[in-house]
């Protein structure tokens, strides 16, 4: 009699309720994602206007930059100084090497690698507290992929000063004094930094390299 009853049209089974259930979860999860989705495309959105809201000197000189060097020639040497650049990763393998071939003045080559080190550090540190986001505007051209979307200060010029102030006394001013400009320029011709993020990072890792100096230990 039971029997007959659920094949008339008793109570449903567990199967139909179950598989509505899940459907109603799923369409839920679904709804979630897309919402989730869209709020991630709406900052992505906002993100370029504010960029658009920034000093229009800055984006002139960001474009002039770009647009003054011939892209054959400049942006292949400007991606190899972005990876050499990398976690100041260049100037620590110099101070290390110079360690290693000029014994008499192991130290002082130490020394310099460690000030390129806290310089690095003390830019990485300003860009979580200062959060500026790197340029995102339809004139500016950007060319390489970063590790991080704070541009300010720039990690790449305040560690190439940094070792060009301390490495000077080892290897020369005349062989040193180009590398912050150099850097400098190649961060505004891909186009993951403005000008002013490149100069406080030049002021930032000369301070640091002559703060440190002035403390070094007398012999």
């Amino acid at each position: 009699m039971r029997r007959d009853l659920v094949r008339a049209g008793g109570p449903p089974a567990a199967g139909p309720v179950l598989s509505r259930v899940t459907e109603f979860f799923r369409g839920r999860l679904v709804a979630t994602r897309t919402e989730e989705r869209c709020a991630v495309a709406q900052e992505d959105v906002r993100t370029p206007g504010r960029q658009e809201a920034a000093p229009g000197l800055e984006l002139r000189l960001l474009r002039a930059v770009q647009a003054s060097a011939p892209p054959a020639v400049a942006l292949p040497a400007a991606r190899v100084l972005d990876r050499a650049g990398d976690h100041a990763a260049v100037w620590v393998l110099a101070a290390g090497v110079g360690a290693c071939v000029d014994r008499p003045r192991r130290a002082e080559w130490v020394r310099a690698g460690a000030v390129v080190l806290v310089a690095h550090a003390a830019s990485v540190v300003l860009k979580r507290v200062a959060r500026r986001r790197r340029p995102a505007h339809q004139a500016v051209l950007v060319h390489v992929r970063t590790a991080s979307r704070w541009s300010f200060p720039s990690s790449h010029a305040t560690s190439t000063t940094a070792a060009a102030v301390a490495m000077a006394p080892l290897l020369g001013t005349r062989a040193t004094a180009l590398a912050p400009l150099v850097m400098a320029w190649s961060r505004m011709l891909l186009g993951v930094h403005y000008p002013s993020d490149v100069l406080a990072g030049s002021l930032l890792g000369g301070a640091v390299a002559v703060l440190l100096r002035r403390r070094r230990p007398d012999r």
